[in-house]
């Protein structure tokens, strides 16, 4: 039996809990014992983005002294994985013993989909969607940890659901942590971009894999009244008939 160690990262935790809750539904309709270690905290990457080295190391020490002795590490965020995956290394290249349990803990933490997919074969997830659906491509995901096909087969075994690919899926949506609020005005255009690709698609929903990319989409979306859904992907797979659309 497979078991996963839940890392739940800020944004889910303080803004969008129904998105873990969602996770942890979903491992258990598949099987997937679990176990959450309550002293977790922020990954470090808000400070690492902005050049706070000191304040990011000082947070991936505490990461890695939380899962470092846990098996398989699960989030449901790939921004955070990248960033103990490919940047805790460099916050410690001075300091070999840290940097070593870094790239131990490192290889073991895994975004939702792609544990799916590439640690456990699984691609069929027994959940149920009526609509049209469409795929944003977060930046990390997709270009750090170079996952992009994972999601797209779990979304298309989802029973009752038509995948629809949006143009320029794997174009910024402008969200980027700490560029959104530097540079409110680009930002705004380049999400604009993005939710009207998002309309042109014909999608009934839209599904992501990071909810900092999906709240920017939404909060788009809402303000203009477009009557888009917004997922993460936890959310859409853990869905079964019967719930509401």
């Amino acid at each position: 039996m497979a078991h996963a160690t839940l890392f739940i990262q800020c944004i889910v935790d303080g803004m969008y809990p129904e998105v873990g809750e969602a996770m942890v539904r979903l491992f258990q309709r598949l099987g997937i014992t679990m176990d959450y270690p309550e002293n977790q905290t922020c990954c470090g990457q808000p400070s690492f983005n902005s050049g706070y080295r000191k304040e990011a190391a000082k947070a991936a020490r505490h990461y890695i002294e939380t899962f470092e002795n846990k098996g398989t590490i699960v989030c449901p965020s790939g921004s955070c994985v990248a960033m103990v995956r490919n940047h805790y290394p460099e916050l410690f290249e001075d300091e070999p013993g840290w940097r070593k349990r870094a790239e131990h803990v490192g290889k073991r933490t895994f975004e939702l989909t792609e544990y799916l997919v590439d640690v456990l074969g699984i691609k069929d997830t027994g959940a149920y969607f009526n609509g049209k659906v469409t795929y944003h491509d977060s930046c990390h995901l997709n270009r750090h940890l170079g996952v992009a096909s994972q999601p797209r087969e779990l979304i298309g075994r989802v029973n009752g659901l038509t995948f629809v690919e949006m143009k320029n899926s794997d174009k910024c949506c402008g969200f980027g942590g700490a560029f959104s609020t530097k540079y409110p005005d680009i930002s705004t255009a380049m999400v604009k971009d993005k939710v009207q690709n998002i309309l042109d698609s014909g999608a009934d929903a839209v599904v992501g894999c990071d909810m900092g990319c999906l709240m920017n989409i939404q909060g788009y979306l809402h303000r203009h009244n477009y009557p888009v859904k917004v997922m993460h992907i936890a959310q859409l797979l853990a869905g079964e008939k019967g719930d509401a659309a």
